[in-house]
Order: C-alpha cells, then sequence, then structure tokens
C-alpha cells in the first residue's frame, strides 16, 4: 500500500551535520520526499506535537531536546512507508538498533536517537498535518 509518513531529523543529527547523509538513506531505501522543511520548534509547538506523551516521566525532557535546535522535518512516500521508515530508523535505543540503520549510526542515545518517525497511519496523517498543513 502506498503511504505517506513523517519523518524529523532531529536536533543531535543536525548538529552533527548528518542532514544530507540522512536524506541519501532515505532515497536509497526508494523513498520519495515530497516536503521537506527545517524549522526550530517553540516549547508550546514541541508540547502540542508530543501531547500524547504529555504523563509520561521523559516528556518535559523530549520538549527541552526537541527545542534545543533546529529539526528538519520530511514528508515520505512510497510503498509501506510507515513500516519501512521505522526499519530504516532502526530501534529506538540506538544501542539495540541493528548495523546500517540510521540510528545507530547517528544516534547517541534512547534520548538523542537522531531521527522520529511516525508509528501508524492515524499518527502520520496527524503528524504530517501538524508540519505541513499549510
Amino acid at each position: 500500500m502506498y503511504q505517506k509518513t513523517l519523518s524529523i531529523i532531529k536536533p543531535d543529527a543536525v548538529k552533527k551535520k548528518a542532514i544530507g547523509n540522512i536524506i541519501n538513506i532515505f532515497e536509497t531505501n526508494g523513498f520519495t520526499i515530497s516536503d521537506i522543511k527545517m524549522l526550530k520548534l517553540s516549547m508550546e509547538e514541541a508540547r502540542e506535537f508530543y501531547k500524547e506523551h504529555a504523563a509520561r516521566p521523559f516528556f518535559n525532557g523530549l520538549c527541552e531536546f526537541m527545542c534545543s535546535g533546529p529539526i528538519v522535518a520530511m514528508c515520505l512516500e512510497g510503498e509501506g512507508a510507515i513500516l519501512k521508515n521505522r526499519e530504516v530508523m532502526g530501534a529506538t535505543n540506538p544501542s539495540e538498533a541493528e548495523a546500517g540503520t540510521i540510528r545507530k549510526m547517528y544516534g547517541d542515545s534512547i534520548d538523542n536517537n537522531a531521527v522520529h518517525g511516525s508509528d501508524s497511519t492515524e499518527s502520520a496523517e496527524r503528524e504530517l498535518n501538524f508540519f505541513f498543513s499549510n
């Protein structure tokens, strides 16, 4: 099934100047990037984007991290894009991610793991609308 999904290159990977390498990984894996933008989230925007995690202990730290520098938001398209993106990203914890995945190559920790990707069709729709509704 042809799908769209959101991918975010997080502040830690932007700081490492890994944007081009990560985009290359997506394109090499067959994704089409149909929209892309670099921006810096405000705390209010980060809290809104991650509101489903508001009750979790990591919420405030996650929001602070996502506001700590610029991010790159992308709409990735392709067959089975949501699951395929999750596979290309690798496990949330880079130390558990498979070799060759983005998080293994560019992530430092479970908190600084280089990229975000939608985990379902519902979250992909909500997250894409958050960044690309205009």
